[in-house]
């Protein structure tokens, strides 16, 4: 999955802003590429709960940009990160190892409080047995 990050960090690199003063040159390098592997890591790892992670990327790292190059931003961080949801959805299991090194387990809990053990099928994130709770979840967001 970093991947991903590496790649949005590669390709915006040449276009960032001078530092401020007082700042070290790299030091706008490496908050752009930390942003980046955050945001990559919190999507294969919290997909589910992760609305919008292509704006929330744009929106942390457009400050280290000139204005001149924002569009270029923008549809790089699109491109990347559409590009990472669908690899997600291909392979859940082996996007979640490569970043947390843990087998990737059911959203749900047990009726001790514990979280249920399980593998989880790949299109909701619960295992078969619990899988009415995504059709509750669903539910529930259509209503509201």
């Amino acid at each position: 999955m970093y991947q991903f990050s590496r790649a949005i960090y590669r390709e915006l690199a040449p276009h960032l802003g001078d530092p401020g003063p007082g700042d070290a040159v790299l030091s706008n390098h490496m908050r752009v590429l930390r942003a980046c592997e955050s945001t990559v890591e919190r999507l294969a790892t919290d997909r589910y709960y992760f609305a919008k992670p292509a704006r929330t990327l744009f929106g942390e790292i457009r400050v280290y940009f000139p204005m001149s190059a924002q569009r270029r931003v923008y549809q790089v961080v699109c491109a990347y990160i559409g590009l990472a949801q669908r690899y997600l959805a291909q392979d859940p299991v082996a996007a979640y190892m490569a970043v947390s090194g843990k087998p990737l387990q059911c959203r749900a809990t047990t009726r001790k409080g514990e979280a249920c053990q399980r593998v989880p099928l790949a299109h909701n994130g619960y295992c078969p047995s619990h899988q009415h709770l995504a059709e509750t979840e669903h539910r529930e967001l259509a209503a509201a």
